[in-house]
């Protein structure tokens, strides 16, 4: 099945969604624990990770203060050293493009249609990402939390993506996302599609209970999604 609608905007999440997670993040999660002590005892440390997972996609400064119980200044060193650890990560090569995503960017590009990534990660580390796959130009904009106003599940980045690309309406927008946060984002823009990636944090079900109009094996999957046509070579291959 395939979207109708004309499409000029696609809105891409980043960890899990084009580039591979393979538990990166809640690696950096538990370097910020180690270096501030968020969790008291292993069981603590379990009921963390747990609320990491269910809670993917969302601004990370926004899940410490929640893990701080309100105290500030913990959350924003928490958040320090969270960002520092991904970075690290990131210097070491221990980010991959998921498979065909470039590809899947460039034949979106080539048809005209606009491209955004949003991430939960502050501009530093974003920036740090994308340098380090060598995608500082593959897309038209490049937004955080801070950029927009709100992280998700908030409809601010896609928004904010809309406006800056002057997109004319939200039903010429598609959101990309591999958590329920991400497709819950979408769904509260008014996106013509919020479409979910089974790549990353989220299974079929808990995309589906978020709203999700489309679940798709890969961002691979998107072209075809779009009625475009699908990149003769994916990347790697």
């Amino acid at each position: 099945m395939t979207i109708d609608t004309p499409i000029t905007l696609v809105v891409l999440d980043m960890a899990g969604t084009t580039v591979s997670d393979d538990g990166t993040v809640e690696r950096a999660f538990l370097a910020a624990d180690a270096a501030v002590g968020l969790a008291a005892d292993d069981a603590g440390r379990r009921d963390m990770l747990q609320y990491v997972r269910d809670t993917m996609g969302y601004s990370k400064i926004v899940v410490f203060r929640h893990l701080a119980n309100g105290d500030e200044d913990l959350a924003r060193r928490a958040n320090a050293a969270f960002e520092s650890a991904y970075r690290e990560i990131v210097a070491s090569g221990g980010c991959e493009p998921i498979l065909g995503a470039a590809d899947t960017i460039h034949a979106l590009r080539a048809a005209g249609v606009r491209t955004a990534f949003t991430t939960g990660f502050s501009a530093e580390t974003q920036e740090a990402l994308l340098a380090s796959l060598g995608w500082t130009d593959i897309v038209d904009v490049v937004l955080t939390p801070a950029d927009a106003g709100r992280g998700r599940p908030f409809p601010d980045m896609p928004l904010t993506a809309l406006i800056r690309t002057e997109t004319e309406s939200v039903q010429q927008m598609v959101v990309v996302g591999d958590t329920a946060n991400d497709v819950l984002s979408g769904v509260r823009s008014g996106a013509a599609a919020s479409v979910g990636v089974l790549t990353g944090a989220h299974d079929e079900a808990a995309l589906r209970a978020a709203g999700a109009t489309h679940v798709l094996a890969s961002i691979a999957d998107l072209p075809s999604l779009l009625g475009l046509a699908v990149p003769a070579v994916l990347e790697a291959r």
